[in-house]
């Protein structure tokens, strides 16, 4: 049997598949054959018949399987930062990091966050409409066209975007618009406003 001290499996690194499945809720025997078949991915402990599966594997799988990651990862929000300039990333992180309700990645470009989409998950991308390979129109649409992340809210931040961009951002799915320069609260009332924290 398991343990449930739920507190110890949320600080491990690796699990057995009795305590994937004790996360998961699911039975042993389907984590067991989504092992064997390829769909969890780990190891065997040498020399025996057991299996392990580390924590980002775990988690990963969570994710694609719409099974809730909180255990492992607590209630905190995902954040993705994209935007170009060094300084914007880094205020963003200032400003966000000390919030215990969100963690936090960055990306500079166009195809650094659609990597970053696919493995990080984000619950909500900070998105500056001018990147230098892609613009936000291209990466919103890009988004709403991904099953896997369909449910992601998207702020467009800009200072150069006009009346009739803004509302083309909207119709390709972006969630709102915050104007450059803008004030630390607003944004912040605009985050916890999409994800309800």
């Amino acid at each position: 049997m398991v343990s449930s001290d739920n507190g110890d499996l949320a600080d491990k690194q690796v699990y057995t598949t009795g305590e994937a499945a004790d996360i998961c809720k699911i039975s042993q025997q389907t984590i067991i054959r989504c092992f064997d078949k390829g769909k969890l991915k780990g190891f065997r402990v040498p020399g025996s018949k057991f299996r392990r599966i580390p924590r980002e594997e775990l988690i990963r799988f969570m994710r694609e399987n719409d099974i809730p990651t909180e255990q492992l990862e607590g209630s905190r929000k995902r954040l993705l930062i994209v935007d170009d300039d060094e300084q914007i990333r880094e205020l963003f992180v200032d400003m966000l990091s000390d919030d215990d309700r969100f963690t936090i990645k960055t990306a500079s470009t166009g195809y650094d966050a659609g990597i970053l989409t696919e493995q990080f998950k984000p619950d909500l991308m900070i998105l500056d409409y001018m990147l230098p390979d892609i613009n936000g129109n291209v990466v919103c649409k890009t988004v709403r066209e991904n099953p896997n992340v369909a449910g992601m809210k998207i702020i467009i931040v800009s200072g150069v975007a006009d009346q009739r961009e803004v509302q083309q951002l909207m119709a390709a799915g972006a969630d709102a618009f915050v104007k450059k320069p803008f004030s630390i609260d607003e944004l912040l009332n605009r985050i916890g406003e999409l994800l309800g924290v």
